[in-house]
């Protein structure tokens, strides 16, 4: 977590001009819920913490739905079907328990295709699962046996 004067005077310092009013209506916002304060508001941080390895969001395994899903697009089918998905630069792979959203995500970079994942089972066969604060179902990685290849 970052201390949230600490950002607001390191910004201010740089030209990037806020206020705790911003930085709260942000947060408040924030379509993705990405961010969340501590009890007092006095730090912030990432709900899923992305690519920076070194922030624990202390996510406990939680057993999932059967079934969640991933947007992605047909570029990236064919390693994802060797390789199934991977995390990449983030920490987890993220998913979703909503199909619109899966196709939200999918259709930021051309058309969507959705995956199924067998999360459940996935589940059964020891892989964790965790939720995030803002919804985002996040594993390690899910391997191509767990994934329904259907659009």
């Amino acid at each position: 977590m970052a201390k949230v004067k600490e950002l607001i005077e390191k910004a201010n310092k740089h030209n990037v001009k806020f206020s705790i009013v911003t930085l709260k209506d942000i947060v408040d916002t924030n379509d993705k819920k990405r961010f969340a304060f501590n009890n007092d508001k006095t730090k912030i941080r990432a709900n899923q913490g992305h690519s920076i390895t070194t922030i624990d969001l202390k996510l406990e395994p939680i057993e999932p739905p059967e079934y969640l899903y991933h947007g992605t697009v047909g570029k990236f089918m064919q390693a994802i079907k060797v390789d199934g998905l991977q995390k990449m630069s983030r920490q987890h792979v993220h998913l979703t328990s909503e199909l619109e959203t899966a196709v939200k995500v999918g259709n930021r970079r051309g058309q969507a295709i959705i995956l199924t994942i067998k999360a459940k089972e996935m589940h059964e066969k020891g892989n964790p699962f965790y939720q995030s604060e803002n919804g985002v179902w996040l594993t390690d990685t899910v391997p191509a046996e767990f994934i329904e290849f259907k659009s």
